[in-house]
């Protein structure tokens, strides 16, 4: 590593900035870039802040600074980003590499030597500016496939000076793309209860007709009032069979614009509100995600512009309007489609057919607390992005709190009175949620004051208090008690716990603690002998696996080695 670091100038993205650098950064790795996923396509509860970069299927290829710059930030964690690197660049940007494998060795000597000395293995360290100075070229990592990773790639990301992702594609990264995005479903939506599409007040999902070159036309329709539209849709480059991203999508009334949304960049600070902008009831009950391109009350979403009458058509009795989308991936290929909408007024005002009369109405802007029996459910102000009906029940040990079908912008708090068990139990006690139609339960931190259990959430559902009492399970993998190990790298353990889930592990070969990676994924422990910490022939493992609710476990075993 041999770039001498030049003083660092901060400098201000505006957020109208039309051009970045084209020259300054390289590809992180030497192979054709093939994506996985594309910047900000939508996942569960956020927006992707990078490009998934494909690596062939394996893991430790070469990953290369893409710009000159310093190391700034290395994290290391079981879920999310899993081994991580973030390099500062004098131009004020930051570039991200996560899922690593492994750092390169001088990296990885730092980081080790630091772990061993704070004796964990999940740590975040911020180094200093002169500290780890590298050259663009330089080889930083090894891709993996750590963390919160669903298969070997690169997640790569560009960040601004105030830490906002960027799309590393404007900055001349590229992709192979001559394919237009895939138009799937189509819907209308009514703005209120005087709304109708088709003579209803209700979610429509509308026929597309395809009419060749992606573009697409509707049957047409009949509404009165204000309506919105909903777009299901993805992108696919030319060398990979992913549904990615879109990169912008934008409408037309009568020929002039009445809304654009551009998934260039976003700060993290919003990208939960992703819930607002797709139809998150449809997404719960069927897993696809349609975009709603209108803008409702309380979403405050950056990614708009050029928004009139929040994105909604007015129509009014006997007018006829053309109603088009234009969806856009990064490359400019498009695709479209052409509504066409007569005004024809209902001789009556229909009604939305409510399923069920629930009895507990909360104001969106107040602090609401519920009660009954021995469970609370206490929820912030600005909690919901609208006023709602909710189902609040509470029967033995299980809540029922609604569906996961409405989108909460806060956490709530929800609380069990335990005084009513012994003693001897009450801190084996925790709160989890009930999913799936197998009825899994799972856990959530909970908090134990006095008699009292509290549990956060950020999604609405059906909760439980359960007790664990069994601690967890430890296996060895790739050895036996009493055995020789000395042609082994590595040491491996398999932990698990099949109610509350792990909460801690520590390892000692000879009361010394030992580095130990845990791969949640597969439940694996395993230890590098290279880290050099274990030296003697006879060796004492002590492994101690600790549930989320203190069950613990502790395995010993002997092995040798020379």
């Amino acid at each position: 590593m041999k770039y001498c670091f030049i003083l660092l100038i901060p400098i201000q993205l505006a957020l109208g900035q039309s051009r970045y650098p084209q020259d300054y950064f390289i590809n992180p790795l030497d192979i054709t870039t093939v994506l996985s996923g594309t910047f900000g396509e939508l996942r569960n509860n956020h927006f992707h802040s990078g490009l998934d970069i494909k690596t062939q299927q394996v893991e430790g290829m070469k990953v290369y600074a893409v710009a000159d710059g310093y190391v700034s930030r290395i994290k290391i964690a079981h879920y999310g980003y899993g081994k991580a690197l973030y390099i500062t660049h004098p131009n004020g940007y930051v570039s991200v590499y996560a899922h690593l494998q492994k750092l390169e060795p001088k990296l990885e000597t730092y980081l080790k030597n630091i772990q061993y000395e704070r004796g964990t293995y999940e740590i975040e360290l911020f180094p200093q500016a002169d500290e780890l100075i590298v050259s663009q070229g330089d080889i930083i990592a090894f891709s993996g496939n750590t963390g919160s990773s669903g298969g070997p790639h690169l997640h790569f990301e560009i960040r601004d000076n105030l830490e906002r992702p960027i799309n590393p594609l404007l900055f001349g990264i590229d992709v192979k793309d001559t394919k237009p995005p895939t138009i799937q479903k189509f819907y209308a939506y009514p703005k209120d209860a005087n709304s109708f599409i088709n003579g209803k007040n209700e979610r429509t999902e509308l026929r597309l007709i395809p009419r060749g070159n992606a573009n697409f036309e509707v049957e047409p329709l009949t509404a009165y009032g204000y309506i919105g539209f909903g777009v299901t849709t993805y992108d696919q480059q030319d060398l990979a069979a992913n549904k990615n991203g879109v990169s912008n999508i934008t409408t037309t009334v009568n020929g002039i614009k009445n809304f654009e949304i551009d998934f260039k960049r976003f700060s993290f600070d919003e990208t939960s509100h992703l819930n607002r902008l797709v139809d998150y009831e449809f997404y719960k009950t069927n897993r696809s995600f349609v975009k709603k391109l209108f803008v409702e009350p309380n979403n405050p979403l950056s990614m708009y512009k050029d928004v009139i009458d929040n994105g909604y058509l007015k129509v009014e009795d006997s007018i006829n309007n053309i109603y088009k989308i234009v969806v856009s991936d990064f490359h400019g290929n498009t695709s479209t489609v052409s509504v066409k909408v007569k005004g024809d007024k209902p001789e009556e005002k229909l009604q939305k057919i409510i399923a069920r009369p629930y009895h507990h109405f909360i104001y969106a802007n107040d602090a609401t607390t519920l009660e009954d029996q021995h469970v609370s459910v206490y929820i912030p102000d600005n909690t919901f992005y609208d006023d709602v009906n909710l189902d609040f029940r509470v029967s033995g040990d299980t809540l029922h709190l609604h569906q996961d079908v409405i989108p909460l912008q806060k956490n709530i708090g929800i609380n069990y009175d335990i005084s009513q068990y012994q003693d001897g139990d009450k801190n084996k006690l925790f709160v989890g949620k009930i999913t799936g139609y197998r009825k899994y339960i799972n856990y959530i931190p909970t908090i134990k004051k006095g008699d009292l259990l509290t549990a956060y959430t950020k999604t609405l559902g059906q909760f439980i208090l359960k007790a664990d009492e069994k601690a967890p399970s430890v296996t060895p993998v790739n050895f036996q008690n009493g055995k020789w190990l000395s042609n082994y790298r590595y040491l491996k353990v398999k932990i698990s716990d099949d109610l509350s889930g792990i909460g801690s592990y520590r390892a000692t070969v000879n009361d010394k603690f030992i580095l130990m990676e845990y791969d949640y994924k597969t439940g694996v422990l395993t230890h590098d002998f290279n880290d050099n910490v274990v030296t003697d022939t006879r060796n004492e493992l002590k492994i101690i696996v600790t549930d989320n609710v203190g069950n613990n476990t502790t395995f010993e075993a002997t092995f040798f080695r020379k």
